[in-house]
């Protein structure tokens, strides 16, 4: 028996039909104009760059703010409040501040006074942020979304989005029927979550308590 076949590639030996492949390749590249590939260090230092585009953003945003919390329902009390409870031990046991919590029947004109006066407030001493929990939902009787939406000369349309995401992904498509919302009036930051204490922690939770410093940052710019 002969000796057996040779392994082009074994012991490091590289043979003249693979380079021979290998240069073939390198002038169809040159042929048709493509560029060689190469590391995408570039990549990499433009993520660099944008991390800390986004911290130096920041930097300048409060590290604690003045919150009013607003409850919307027409059977909790403050002994059965458990979602704005929620929202006030989460504001502040991150440094927030809570200027002041209320309970108001889900009836449009009441929930939209109860906003109007503290937008009413001095923007040096009162809310910075007004948080809303409650009737966000689709039945006759929510109608939070309409009182709060009149009143916002910027929407963010992003929070809503970004919660229905987060929350289809506890809840599925019955996420679709959450009407939270958020956006700008008078300078101060107003937020409209849903009544669930588990949604009002996910909304704080993932996406204001990270953000609520540099909303109000940028609503009074």
């Amino acid at each position: 028996m002969g000796p057996p076949p040779h392994d082009n590639r074994s012991d490091g030996v590289v043979s003249r039909t693979d380079a021979t492949r290998r240069g073939t390749g390198r002038e169809a590249d040159r042929s048709s104009g493509r560029t060689p590939e190469r590391p995408r260090r570039h990549d990499a230092a433009a993520a660099t760059i944008s991390l800390m585009s986004q911290v130096e953003h920041k930097a300048g945003a409060p590290h604690s703010v003045r919150c009013f919390v607003v409850t919307v329902s027409d059977t909790r009390t403050d002994a059965t409040d458990s979602s704005g409870r929620a929202i006030v031990d989460l504001l502040t046991s991150t440094g927030h501040q809570i200027s002041g919590r209320t309970i108001v029947k889900d009836d449009p004109a009441l929930v939209r006074g109860t906003i109007e006066r503290q937008l009413a407030t001095a923007v040096e001493t009162g809310p910075q942020v007004i948080i809303i929990t409650g009737g966000t939902g689709i039945t006759s009787r929510d109608s939070t979304f309409e009182a709060v939406s009149t009143l916002l000369h910027k929407r963010l349309e992003g929070f809503g989005e970004l919660f229905r995401m987060l929350s289809y992904e506890q809840i599925g498509p019955a996420a679709m029927m959450s009407r939270a919302t958020a956006g700008l009036a008078a300078g101060r930051v107003v937020v409209s979550l849903p009544g669930s204490e588990a949604a009002v922690r996910l909304a704080m939770e993932k996406l204001l308590l990270p953000e609520l410093g540099h909303l109000v940052q940028q609503a009074m710019k």
